[in-house]
């Protein structure tokens, strides 16, 4: 965090791959709360609504289930950056608090959880490819913006998305356990997708 090799790693990365623009402000504007959140919330709409329509026991499931690692995420960041106090780029005003990147992580939970809560209901594997893909390229431009423009060191943007991979990871575990649970216990066409 403050001295080291990797630091001096992560250092000489952000000092090559700076240069605020436009675009990058846009792209890192895309893991701000009110952009990622609405589109989880939509989806946790939609998901709720087909699993309701289609008769699934706990039809509420799977939304409360996405719902919680996004409830998670400043409960987990805010004391990471408190404990970690690591300062800013040189890109932006004096302050401590950059690691890890809660933009990073909000973009990796909402738009994870959104593609994670979709797949089940999408028919062809290229519509599933298609989710899948745009969400790595939502979460690829988060990142390059939010270190393209100086908010954030590159291992601030790492550090987020190991802490993304696990909820997702744990959410993942829990939709496809409760999925077969689903499937296995309600055998007709109205259990829902398994």
């Amino acid at each position: 965090m403050a001295d080291g090799r990797l630091v001096d790693l992560d250092e000489a990365a952000s000092r090559a791959l700076i240069h605020p623009d436009r675009l990058s402000e846009l792209l890192a504007d895309l893991g701000n709360v009110p952009v990622a959140v609405p589109v989880l919330a939509v989806v946790l709409v939609y998901v709720t609504w087909r699993h309701r329509r289609t008769g699934t026991d706990h039809w509420w499931q799977p939304a409360a289930a996405a719902a919680v690692p996004m409830a998670l995420v400043p409960a987990l960041i805010i004391p990471l950056k408190e404990l970690t106090d690591r300062p800013g780029t040189p890109a932006v005003p004096p302050a401590t608090g950059y690691y890890p990147s809660g933009h990073t992580a909000t973009a990796v939970v909402a738009y994870g959880a959104a593609a994670l809560l979709l797949l089940p209901w999408l028919r062809t594997a290229l519509a599933r490819r298609t989710v899948l893909a745009l969400c790595a390229a939502l979460n690829l431009g988060v990142a390059f913006g939010l270190v393209r423009r100086g908010y954030h060191w590159p291992l601030d943007v790492v550090a987020s998305w190991c802490l993304g991979t696990v909820l997702m990871t744990l959410l993942w575990l829990f939709l496809s356990r409760s999925s077969r649970r689903r499937s296995a216990g309600t055998p007709s066409s109205s259990s829902g997708p398994s």
